[in-house]
């Protein structure tokens, strides 16, 4: 597939994203800053329509969490026991640490955002079951 002659990222498409096994479609991701660089990682993720990742929940003993920056089509964030989120180019996500969430794609536009991993003590992902069609939003 030419993804590319299809929509065109403000930061880029990146690779196959290696983390594809929590993600239902396929996604793209473009390293932008490297943690070990300044303790700060920021990367580029976009996803095909209709991909989003498995609910998952980012873990810190202190500070972590995660930061969404909206930049190209429309897509979705929703954390567990509420209603979805529209997101769309301008949309900023704070998500504290051990909030169990998803994010992606709406099912009809390509969508992108960049993610910052918030600096923490003790950090790590874990990666939980997959959205479920049924509780995909349209």
């Amino acid at each position: 597939m030419d993804y590319a002659a299809e929509f065109e990222p403000m930061f880029g498409m990146g690779v196959s994203n290696p983390y594809g096994e929590f993600f239902i479609g396929e996604s793209y991701l473009n390293g932008l800053l490297l943690a070990d660089e300044c303790g700060l990682a920021i990367s580029n993720v976009t996803f095909e329509p209709g991909c989003r990742n498995n609910w998952h929940i980012h873990h810190a003993s202190k500070g972590g969490g995660q930061i969404l920056l909206c930049t190209d089509g429309r897509g979705w964030y929703q954390e567990w026991g509420k209603e979805p989120q529209e997101l769309k180019p301008g949309s900023v996500v704070y998500i504290p640490a051990g909030v169990k969430h998803w994010h992606g794609a709406a099912a009809d536009s390509w969508f992108s955002h960049v993610a910052f991993e918030a600096p923490g003590e003790e950090t790590s992902n874990e990666w939980l079951e997959p959205v479920e069609d049924a509780d995909y939003p349209a």
